[in-house]
């Protein structure tokens, strides 16, 4: 889940707060020093909320990643496992706990489920033989975590999986328990727009929640939810993203706001940094000039970086004429922006060089030009000389397969001949293996044989979704983003902000699948002057809309 801020901000820190209580909450319950074994996928997300200086004063003294083994000698008796509600983690979980028993010292044990627990889980816990150690077993209901002062993540990588495959619904749940939790944070959302049958599903999950009497603020600080399900829009994940952070995702992969990068790049007097050979660097609005070039094009980002370092450069300089002592005060108070600033450059300037490498490639730039000419609707009916030359070189199945995805969305299906063929040319060159990973494929709506009209010409034409002469250096439209293509998604959203819901869009929604959404929440909950801050939210599952890119892993096998 991620959101959008177009007028006023939200306090974010709420939400920080109330989760960090929540943590802190059940931690407490634990007398005494402490370790946690942390699920490792839920380490970078809760330490967004509670920093490991929050926790020493509240007794952890050790922290460890959850996996198979004995504990490393520590003098700590109170171990708290905080685990998402999965098999094979209990595993993990089981097996420590007997190690801890061998060693013949009491340990007294605590699990905590984020966000909540499952029978199942119990169950093998059960099985294992170790339900009866924990003295505590609780919920913490952590649904969604603040990433940055405008984005949120419920931190679910397989909910289009887990829904569109498997008919699971678990993490829909989630989605409106976390809606549920900003609502009475922040008041009743009185307008809710959505499409899809996530999007619906997500809907009814939260009427069923509102059934318990509640309470909340009286007035209401975000006006509208607009509620997508991915299959609405499968193309723009597929899209090479083009924005200075977007390709960082794309090349370097950014998880929990962080992302590492060859350390022989930098110049570091960071011990931590000389000893490893991963640089790790964090990516959040805290930092003054990643907040001003993260959603830039590339092509953008060399300018601002030249123009910056030579400003520096500039007020540097300025401090051999300086001779009043009021000039040198002037100075002074400049000088820690200055010092933070040039920090920045020498971080941001070597990774730009790094994926001005990749970008100026033969093999990036004729992926790219075949993606656009996709877009653009050229050719999508025959068999792609660009896409057997990838399968004959072995290039990762990962670019193929979104490669020949986007072909099948751009062109509302392939034609059997031509599917038939690239399912042969993969199996041969791949592994037979991957003929699950094809039928997932298929059975996920990615890839499809060609049948009727043509919904993405018509979609392509009435929505404007590609811009050929938009400038990537001096946006005006969101196609910059991937230098023609505006994504369906964000169409979408400016239409329902433009008409306060969907409008005179019926005949577009007729080629988007599921159904539509269109809810004004009860007036009793909503004050009629709450204020206008415009907070929009949106539920993309799988990725977040132009950040992350889409995974085809997560539909192998």
């Amino acid at each position: 889940m991620s959101n959008h801020l177009s007028g006023g901000k939200v306090n974010i820190a709420l939400l920080q707060d109330h989760l960090r209580k929540q943590i802190l909450y059940l931690i407490d319950k634990c007398n005494g020093p402490k370790a946690i074994v942390w699920d490792e996928a839920l380490a970078g997300p809760v330490g967004l909320i509670c920093k490991y200086k929050i926790l020493l004063d509240h007794d952890v003294s050790r922290m460890y990643p959850l996996k198979f083994g004995k504990l490393p000698v520590t003098n700590v008796n109170n171990i708290i496992f905080i685990s998402r509600p999965q098999i094979h983690l209990m595993d993990m979980i089981a097996d420590i706990v007997h190690e801890e028993e061998r060693s013949g010292i009491r340990k007294y044990c605590y699990l905590f489920f984020i966000p909540r627990r499952s029978q199942l889980c119990e169950k093998r816990l059960k099985t294992k033989g170790v339900y009866g150690n924990f003295n505590l077993i609780e919920d913490l209901p952590c649904d969604i975590f603040p990433f940055d002062s405008d984005v949120l993540s419920m931190e679910v990588e397989t909910t289009f999986k887990d829904f569109h495959l498997e008919k699971d619904p678990t993490s829909l749940y989630q989605a409106a328990q976390a809606i549920f939790t900003l609502q009475e944070l922040y008041g009743v959302i009185p307008k809710v727009t959505g499409k899809g049958d996530a999007a619906r599903h997500v809907w009814k999950l939260l009427e069923r929640l509102d059934l318990e009497p509640r309470t909340y603020p009286s007035t209401s600080q975000i006006d509208h939810l607009i509620l997508l399900d991915r299959t609405v829009d499968l193309l723009t994940p597929l899209a090479t993203q083009l924005t200075y952070e977007g390709l960082i995702d794309e090349l370097f992969e950014i998880k929990n706001t962080t992302a590492h990068f060859p350390s022989e790049n930098f110049d570091t007097e960071d011990e931590k940094d000389i000893m490893s050979d991963k640089k790790q660097v964090i990516l959040n609005s805290a930092d003054e000039l990643f907040a001003e070039i993260r959603d830039k094009n590339f092509l953008a980002v060399g300018a601002v970086l030249s123009k910056r370092a030579n400003m520096i450069k500039s007020e540097l300089e300025e401090r051999s004429g300086m001779g009043s002592v009021e000039q040198m005060k002037v100075l002074v108070a400049k000088l820690p922006h200055i010092l933070a600033i040039k920090k920045s450059l020498g971080i941001h300037t070597p990774i730009a060089e790094l994926i001005k490498q990749v970008t100026d490639s033969s093999e990036f730039l004729d992926s790219l030009q075949l993606e656009q000419e996709l877009m653009l609707g050229v050719d999508t009916d025959r068999v792609q000389s660009h896409i057997e030359d990838c399968i004959a070189h072995e290039q990762p199945l990962i670019k193929v397969l979104r490669l020949i995805c986007m072909q099948s969305a751009t062109n509302s299906g392939l034609k059997p001949k031509v599917l038939d063929y690239y399912k042969r040319e993969i199996l041969h060159t791949y592994g037979f293996e991957h003929i699950l990973t094809l039928t997932n494929l298929e059975d996920a709506g990615l890839l499809k044989v060609q049948q009727g009209s043509r919904g993405y010409t018509v979609l392509r034409k009435t929505l404007r979704l590609t811009v050929e002469d938009g400038s990537e250096v001096a946006p005006v439209d969101i196609n910059y983003v991937h230098s023609i293509y505006a994504p369906l998604s964000v169409r979408l959203v400016q239409h329902i902000v433009r008409h306060g819901g969907w409008g005179n869009l019926t005949d577009v929604l007729s080629l988007l699948p599921g159904p539509i959404l269109d809810v004004k929440q009860s007036s009793r909950y909503c004050s009629q002057n709450r204020r206008s801050n415009h907070l929009y939210l949106y539920l993309l599952f799988i990725s977040i809309l132009l950040t992350l890119v889409f995974s085809l892993k997560l539909i192998k096998n």
